[in-house]
């Protein structure tokens, strides 16, 4: 009998190291990328089923493309530009909230800690309605990595949990963040975020 092939891989993704590594500068293009074409499969599937299907470049794709967002809120912010309007495109571009529940744990939130829905997300990356919220992208940060993670692949929808690495603008010391991520494809094949849990590595007593 024709073994069925596992559609769940694992794989631990090492990106370069910080001297050599992929860095997500300020002024780069913060659209979400296309995704990249697959080759076919071992056994048989539609064209629909192959063109759903997540890849693990398309999640480092997708994890660029939220790095540079990042850095583009911020230089807007220095810039005197409108940050807001690019943080709001930043989150209906990358994030589910249009079209199904978001899961978002932001790194520095500790009263309104989860924020399912759209005016939470942005008044944590700029600053808002919630009390607790500086602006997360408007800190700002020169500089986005993702460093050592492990992706999941699972058909159309895709898992990532690692670290990834913040540099304030003017300083060369990065701050290290835990995260989760979790994706899908929307009705037009693009990327989206539906789970976002980041956190502060533990301290220690």
């Amino acid at each position: 009998m024709r073994r069925t092939r596992d559609i769940i891989r694992r794989k631990k993704v090492r990106q370069k190291s910080a001297a050599s590594g992929r860095w997500f500068k300020a002024g780069a293009a913060a659209a979400i990328m296309a995704p990249l074409s697959v080759a076919a499969p071992a056994y048989a599937t539609t064209a629909a089923e192959q063109s759903a299907s997540i890849t693990e470049q398309d999640v480092l794709d997708a994890q660029g493309v939220w790095g540079e967002g990042i850095v583009r809120i911020g230089a807007a912010f220095q810039n005197g530009e409108d940050y807001d309007a690019v943080a709001s495109n930043m989150i209906r571009s990358l994030y589910a909230y249009d079209q199904l529940e978001v899961l978002f744990k932001p790194t520095l939130a500790a009263e309104e800690q989860f924020r399912p829905e759209f005016d939470g997300a942005l008044s944590y990356f700029v600053g808002g309605d919630i009390d607790e919220d500086s602006g997360f992208a408007i800190r700002p940060w020169s500089n986005v990595r993702f460093g050592e993670q492990q992706i999941i692949t699972l058909g159309d929808s895709a898992l990532a949990m690692g670290n990834y690495y913040f540099t304030p603008v003017g300083e060369t010391e990065e701050t290290k963040v835990e995260f989760s991520f979790g994706y899908v494809r929307d009705s037009e094949g693009l990327m989206r975020i539906v789970l976002h849990h980041s956190s502060l590595p533990y301290a220690g007593s």
